[in-house]
Formats: C-alpha cells, sequence, structure tokens
C-alpha cells in the first residue's frame, strides 16, 4: 500500500508540473505568457495547436482531480486505522504509567513578603 501512495504522489506531482508548462504555453486572448517568447508556441506547435492544447489541459486537469481524490481517500483509509477514542485511551494509559513527580511542601514562614516597588513618576519629556 504504501509503494501505491508513492505511485500516486508522484504521478500527481509530474501531472502538475505538466500542467503548469501546458498552461503556460498556451496562448490566450490577451496574449500570455506563450507570446512573450515572439509566437514561439505558434512555430513550434503550429498553427491549429490551440485545440489540441486545450484538449489536453482538459484531460490532464481530469486526471489530476481523479488520482487526487484516489489519494485522498487511500490516505484517509491508512490514518484511520485506530480511531480517536483508542488515541485518547492510549494517551491515557501513558500518562497513567508516568510517575509524577513529588512536590516539596512550601514552608510559609520561609517565603519573604514582597515590597512594593517605590513609585515615582516618570521625568517630563523634553
Amino acid at each position: 500500500m504504501e509503494v501505491f501512495r508513492i505511485v500516486l504522489y508522484t504521478t500527481v506531482i509530474v501531472i502538475a508540473l505538466l500542467l503548469i508548462g501546458l498552461i503556460l504555453i498556451q496562448q490566450s486572448k490577451g496574449g500570455g505568457f506563450g507570446s512573450a517568447f515572439s509566437g514561439l508556441s505558434e512555430s513550434v506547435f503550429g498553427a491549429r495547436a490551440g485545440s489540441h492544447l486545450t484538449k489536453l489541459t482538459v484531460i490532464l486537469t481530469s486526471l489530476f482531480f481523479f488520482l487526487t481524490l484516489i489519494l485522498a481517500v487511500v490516505t484517509g483509509r491508512t490514518v484511520r486505522d485506530s480511531s480517536a477514542i483508542q488515541t485518547t485511551a492510549d494517551l491515557k494509559a501513558d500518562a497513567a504509567a508516568e510517575k509524577p513527580v513529588a512536590a516539596k511542601p512550601v514552608n510559609p514562614a520561609a517565603v519573604k513578603p514582597v515590597k512594593p516597588a517605590d513609585s515615582k513618576p516618570a521625568p517630563p519629556a523634553k
């Protein structure tokens, strides 16, 4: 199961990077990042590449969301192996097993009273 999660994480990261590159290559109506290289996207991918890049973006986005949902389900199932009640019971048992530190009793005669500080008005600002 651990290998499956690692493969899912890796696939999601690769698809995310591909989506970033794919979105940056596409030419938007306002020019976008793709036109910053003087029409490089049109000369490399052809004039009609916009429709193909748009389809590929939709496919990769759908795949990204689907794999992320699967990853959330797989991760949620592995984390929930122990219930919250069992975890709380384990914590209470661990706390009860620890030996408390014995506190020394305070001798009231040994405690010296604290004198309040002399309060003087602050000097005027210049």
